[in-house]
Formats: C-alpha cells, sequence, structure tokens
C-alpha cells in the first residue's frame, strides 16, 4: 500500500509538471508579435508606458534580460547580483540592431520583449563567451528606466 500510494504521488508530480509546461508553451505562443518595418526583429509590449518616448540619438537606461531562444538560458540580466542598470544611445549602432530597433519608440516604463534573429543578433558567429550558440536567435526583456532626449544633452 505504502508503494502504491508513492507511485500516485510520483505519478500527480510528473502530472502537474507536464500540465505546467503545456500551460506555458501555451502562453508563449500567445504572444502578439509586432513588425518592425524593414527589420526580422519583432516585439511585443508587456507593460504600457506613458510619456517620453525613445528616439534616435537619446541616452536611455534600462534593465534588461537576454535569454538564448534555442536553449531558454538567461545570458545577461541587470538585474542579476551584483549588475546595475545598461545606458546606451539609441538609434545609432551601439547596441545590437535587433535591439536597437526594438527599442525606438518605448515609453518610459514601458516593458517589451524583443524576438531577435541571430541576423539582427550576434550573426553567424554567435557569442560563445556567454552562451550564444552561432547563429542563435536571442529573446530580450527590456524595461525603459530612463530617456535623456537627444536635444537636453
Amino acid at each position: 500500500r505504502v508503494l502504491l500510494k508513492f507511485f500516485k504521488m510520483k505519478s500527480l508530480v510528473i502530472l502537474s509538471a507536464v500540465l505546467c509546461l503545456l500551460f506555458a508553451a501555451a502562453r508563449a505562443e500567445d504572444i502578439e508579435w509586432r513588425d518592425i518595418a524593414g527589420h526580422e526583429t519583432k516585439y511585443s509590449i508587456i507593460k504600457k508606458g506613458s510619456g517620453l518616448s525613445v528616439g534616435k540619438r537619446d541616452t536611455v537606461t534600462v534593465h534588461a534580460t537576454g535569454i538564448v531562444k534555442e536553449t531558454g538560458k538567461k545570458f545577461w540580466s541587470t538585474k542579476d547580483a551584483g549588475q546595475q542598470p545598461f545606458t546606451y544611445q539609441a538609434g545609432v549602432g551601439n547596441v545590437i540592431v535587433g535591439w536597437d530597433q526594438g527599442c525606438l519608440g518605448m515609453q518610459l516604463k514601458e516593458i517589451r520583449k524583443l524576438n531577435i534573429p541571430a541576423k539582427e543578433g550576434y550573426g553567424a558567429a554567435g557569442f560563445p563567451a556567454w552562451g550564444i550558440p552561432k547563429n542563435g536567435g536571442l529573446i530580450f526583456e527590456i524595461e525603459i528606466l530612463d530617456i535623456k532626449k537627444a536635444r537636453e544633452l
């Protein structure tokens, strides 16, 4: 009886895990990806922002988390211990193309997911030091913390 009870419990745990995975997969497919004209990167608004929006040459500070699409592994996050928000100049090629184009138009406090193909990320070479394989796609979640408009600088 004890053995039977153990196997029933184990089966429930496995069934629960399978259901959680199926639910997570369904949620990922439910994301409404939007196109960026002239680019293959797509974005989805997770939380709307307000006020200022990111324009070319603006200095932008963000929280960002990057995940390798093929493995699901996080390779970098400004929210990790010892990290801090990242600041860059928007729309001028100082970051990968998918990020640069995917953040234009974001508003203060907005959170977006970016679905970046390899050619608009780290390309055919990948970025092995960060665990990004050759031709690896990326998913970034980016939150706009601050925008300094180009004309204010």
